[in-house]
């Protein structure tokens, strides 16, 4: 496997590669947001040095964290899927290379996630688990080695963490179920224990908790939300923050202004409820799916741009929003144009940089959205 030093090299010699900008890096999206007392940033990946993928080793990619970030997030390499090849074994090679170019280059970083309650999103060995006699205890024990040993490692390293991801379930409002939360007895059980583990050895990390509910409808979903975090003050669970994913979608069949019509009332009352809890805000994993749009790039960027602005100028208006991170800063890389692809076969046009690393309109719009709003 490569070394850490050797993918540094990798990046600084590759230097000749890098994309030309139409403005300085003093100029970028988290110069943007530090005026505002904000901050910007993205996901990014770990590679060997020179592929061609949303890495840091990746010299082009790495340009544009640099130029415009100022806190990162591991896209996949912090998980449960990446970390635990088994239930004895922790690997986190990857997560440390990373975590060490974030560092050399002076950006905090958050941990995503100590626990991400999907079950297609476990380790194969975790659903097929044989929880014993005693299956609660074995369940506790599981949990409490993963968030102790992430947080023991990394606690005074990463300045947050998401400690529990996507637990509520969209259709119903209700926790999923998983073999870790039966063994458990319960989903709440399952959820609060990971906090307060994750609090006694991170003490001094924002704590999370991270979900992908939208302004785009979802009431039940939003509901949902509020229970738990309901429920989260009520027992004395240590969590600060609720995490707003972000990933929006934008109509081809309506206006913006329609849809922000339609969306904003909603989206407000919820936030206003969170917030009213005591809960702060992160954006945690902004992007904008354009799948409904037509082909035309002019057009698609417009109305992708527009909405991008709108659905920010409502979100940063409350201050207690402090960090906005997108998934991802170039549409090459985008993991929308495999998840959700365009039946044109293009790339999703869902993030600050086109393929060949120019800035777009919505770009702009992320940059006029932190110029717009209140200081913090």
């Amino acid at each position: 496997m490569i070394t850490r030093r050797e993918m540094l090299a990798g990046t600084a010699a590759m230097g000749a590669a890098l994309p030309a900008f139409a403005q300085d890096a003093g100029s970028g999206l988290n110069a943007a947001a530090k005026a505002k007392g904000m901050r910007f940033g993205s996901c990014f990946a770990w590679s060997p040095a020179g592929a061609d993928r949303g890495s840091f080793a990746n010299p082009a990619y790495a340009a544009l964290l640099e130029r415009d970030c100022g806190i990162l997030v591991p896209e996949n390499e912090f998980k449960w899927q990446a970390t635990r090849p088994d239930a004895k074994t922790f690997n986190v090679e990857r997560f440390a290379d990373m975590l060490a170019y974030a560092e050399s280059k002076g950006m905090p970083v958050r941990g995503h996630t100590l626990l991400w309650h999907k079950t297609e999103r476990f380790p194969q060995w975790l659903n097929d688990y044989d929880f014993g006699a005693t299956p609660a205890k074995e369940a506790e024990r599981i949990l409490t080695q993963h968030v102790k040993t992430m947080c023991k490692l990394y606690g005074a390293r990463l300045y947050s963490f998401d400690v529990v991801n996507e637990t509520i379930d969209e259709q119903t409002g209700l926790q999923r179920g998983s073999s870790l939360s039966r063994a458990y007895g319960g989903a709440d059980a399952m959820c609060d224990h990971a906090f307060h583990v994750a609090r006694e050895h991170a003490p001094g990390a924002q704590l999370v908790y991270n979900d992908y509910m939208s302004w785009e409808g979802g009431e039940k979903h939003r509901a949902g939300v509020l229970r738990l975090l309901e429920g989260f003050r009520k027992r004395g669970v240590p969590c600060d923050a609720l995490g707003l994913q972000s990933h929006i979608w934008v109509s081809g069949d309506h206006s913006v202004a329609q849809q922000v019509k339609d969306q904003e009332k909603g989206w407000r009352d919820f936030l206003d409820a969170v917030t009213g809890m005591g809960y702060t805000l992160e954006i945690t994993e902004l992007d904008i799916n354009d799948k409904r749009l037509p082909t035309d790039i002019k057009a698609r960027d417009a109305k992708i741009a527009d909405y991008m602005r709108a659905y920010l100028d409502v979100t940063l208006s409350y201050r207690q929003l402090r960090d906005v991170l997108v998934w991802g800063m170039c549409d090459k890389y985008g993991w929308l144009n495999g998840f959700s692809p365009r039946a044109d076969k293009s790339y999703q046009r869902a993030t600050p940089y086109d393929e060949h690393f120019q800035p777009k309109p919505i770009y702009t719009a992320i940059r006029q959205a932190f110029e717009a709003a209140p200081a913090r």
